[in-house]
């Protein structure tokens, strides 16, 4: 039997996660948007509440939510801020590759002491040539005696200036392509890793986003997730499992834009009476609510199909593209019903709406996303 109730437990989760934001990430969101200074005292409190390692599991001291639990905590802190979201998703993003495919000693080691104290990681893709095409990665692993030598850069690359770990995706056996590359684990303090300026970015300005360079930079073999060749199923396969929680970020950003919008066109006044009286704005939020319900279905259903153990990449595309999609479509019709204001940086709109473009980007373009859905659906063709 269907059931979109959820439990005590989750309700707690979802109030506890709303109560945050609004507590602690909104009051501080126009602070941080600067871009000036990491939002350090935030991350501390997230941290303490365990929003920072919710995804570790429970064994490894870690909050061990389910995917549901983790979308439904995505919408609530992407509302408060979504620059601030991302620092802490991030995390559950660079985790996930040593959850699914790193040992026992491996998760102990790399997992566990992230959970004793206020710590970040981060996921290492993306290359100035090998964006959506990651079968172009330049970035080499060379094995030699008992250890990998690492030799490339990575760009765009989220928490990458505050990490104690990341996760790099190398090319260890080039004339393989696609099928040569594998995954790291690579500590901060390793020789040769070189942290790059931050990026001066449009949104998420208060997430920490930089270059990234290695330069023989030497790791012990044991810290291989999987096998070699391997690399980049586990890349498809930990976004799979994180684009959902994207998705629930568009939620969250397009809801916080909505409420704050109905708000201001019940008090604004035109011609003798709220604006929100006119059908012309009453319609259009009637439209962007029916959108943004939809996308919060679209992405529970993602989750509750990867809770299930069941195949969910297409569903978890679709939940991605069509929640980041509504978020820019319900952000950018939001500063239309602010008119002027919504133009105005002393009013939150234009940052929601900065902030919306990038959940359209990261974790793999919506045309990418729009790629994946396609193939399924199509199938191959004789």
């Amino acid at each position: 039997m269907i059931s979109f109730s959820l439990s005590e437990e989750q309700l707690a989760l979802q109030e506890m996660a709303r109560e945050f934001a609004e507590k602690e990430m909104k009051p501080n969101a126009a602070k941080y948007d600067k871009g000036d200074e990491f939002a350090e005292d935030v991350m501390k409190k997230a941290f303490e509440v365990g929003f920072l390692t919710c995804t570790v599991p429970k064994e490894y001291g870690g909050g061990g939510l389910s995917d549901i639990d983790t979308v439904i905590i995505s919408e609530e802190l992407a509302a408060g801020c979504a620059g601030m979201y991302t620092t802490m998703m991030v995390n559950a993003l660079a985790y996930t590759p040593v959850i699914i495919f790193g040992t026992d000693e491996q998760k102990k080691k790399f997992l566990t002491p992230q959970t004793e104290k206020m710590s970040f990681a981060s996921f290492c893709l993306t290359e100035r040539e090998a964006g959506s095409d990651a079968g172009s990665m330049k970035t080499k692993a060379k094995k030699v005696g008992d250890e990998y030598v690492i030799n490339g850069s990575k760009c765009f690359i989220s928490n990458g200036g505050i990490a104690n770990f990341y996760v790099v995706f190398a090319n260890s056996n080039p004339e393989k392509g696609m099928r040569g590359i594998s995954a790291f684990v690579v500590p901060r303090e390793t020789p040769g890793v070189i942290i790059g300026r931050e990026e001066d970015k449009m949104g998420h300005r208060a997430s920490n986003t930089v270059e990234l360079t290695f330069e023989d930079v030497k790791i012990p073999a044991k810290n291989l997730l999987g096998k070699e060749g391997i690399g980049f199923i586990i890349a498809m396969k930990t976004l799979d499992k994180t684009r959902a929680p994207v998705g629930a970020a568009g939620v969250g950003v397009a809801r916080a834009a909505l409420e704050y919008a109905v708000e201001y066109a019940k008090n604004r006044k035109q011609f003798g009476k709220p604006i929100a009286l006119f059908q012309n704005t009453a319609f259009k939020i009637a439209q962007l609510a029916m959108e943004i319900n939809a996308a919060r279905h679209l992405v529970w259903h993602a989750a509750w199909l990867m809770d299930e153990g069941k195949p969910c990449g297409k569903e978890s595309a679709m939940a991605k593209a069509f929640g980041s999609d509504v978020a820019m479509k319900v952000t950018t019709e939001c500063v239309q019903i602010l008119g002027g204001y919504g133009y105005m940086k002393d009013y939150p709109m234009e940052k929601l709406m900065r902030d919306a473009k990038l959940l359209q980007i990261y974790e793999g373009t919506n045309e990418i996303q729009r790629l994946i859905i396609s193939r399924e659906i199509i199938g191959p063709i004789t």
